[in-house]
């Protein structure tokens, strides 16, 4: 199994063998930069696919033959468009996960306890999400999490077990600040990019191109063109025979301590 201890173990002994080459059998230095080139590209790889289990395994989807899917929100609480998308889901009568970021729930107390009272799960997004927060150290980034559970459960009574990092970036001290604060790590197995495809055709095409079942589908309720595209994408789901369901009912997992 690829993972960060095992290829560290192996990187290792090859560094070894490398450098008894080099010294014994004049084996060239360029060896030994092409071993830390490759080793650099498989930490780039666990750090950045959350899905990779490379330093910490994550849920990324359920293990389900049922025809079930969950649906995630990133970044909110937000004025555009968490009320819009709020809605649609009421309309729907659907549950969703929304992993909230701590300094906009401060913003927008009001909307954290309507998506709690709607029924929705409530995760972990960390209480900046600042760009640099993978370089963050360990000890830093409890605090922002724990400052954050500290928020979110003064308005839902609720400490929250789920956490999704920022960007979905995992690195060893990412991975030490799930451990220690005993968080469960949550993927997705389906990106909308919805922060990013600004066409409502193909963002449409790129969510419904291949549904299996246990999914979980990431996408932001900061965004306009998910609130566009949503109405037609639940109408979808059900055309092809698919349940939404709440997040930790299809993991099977307590959302909160």
């Amino acid at each position: 199994m690829l993972n960060f201890r095992n290829t560290n173990i192996v990187v290792g002994l090859l560094l070894i063998v490398c450098v008894w080459l080099c010294i014994n059998y004049n084996l060239t230095y360029w060896s030994i930069g092409i071993l830390l080139f490759l080793y650099s590209l498989v930490l780039f790889y666990g750090c950045y696919f959350i899905s990779s289990n490379f330093f910490i395994k994550t849920v990324c989807k359920a293990n389900i033959d049922k025809k079930e899917i969950a649906l995630s929100f990133d970044d909110g609480p937000a004025q555009n468009y968490t009320p819009e998308i709020l809605q649609v889901l009421r309309e729907y009568n659907i549950q969703a996960a929304f992993f909230c970021i701590g300094k906009h729930i401060e913003a927008n107390k009001d909307l954290l306890k309507q998506v709690h009272e709607e029924g929705h799960v409530i995760g972990n997004h960390s209480y900046t999400h600042d760009k640099w927060f993978d370089l963050f150290s360990s000890a830093k980034m409890n605090a922002e999490l724990a400052l954050t559970d500290d928020i979110i459960k003064d308005i839902t009574g609720q400490k929250p077990r789920l956490f999704r990092p920022p960007y979905g970036v995992i690195n060893p001290n990412v991975r030490k600040a799930i451990i220690k604060g005993s968080y469960i790590p949550l993927g997705w197995s389906l990106r909308s990019y919805d922060t990013m495809i600004k066409d409502e055709g193909k963002l449409l095409k790129r969510i419904t191109r291949s549904i299996k079942p246990g999914d979980i589908f990431l996408f932001h309720d900061t965004c306009q063109i998910t609130l566009k595209v949503l109405p037609i994408f639940i109408q979808h789901l059900q055309q092809k025979g698919f349940s939404i369901v709440r997040l930790d009912k299809l993991l099977d997992i307590n959302a909160y301590e």
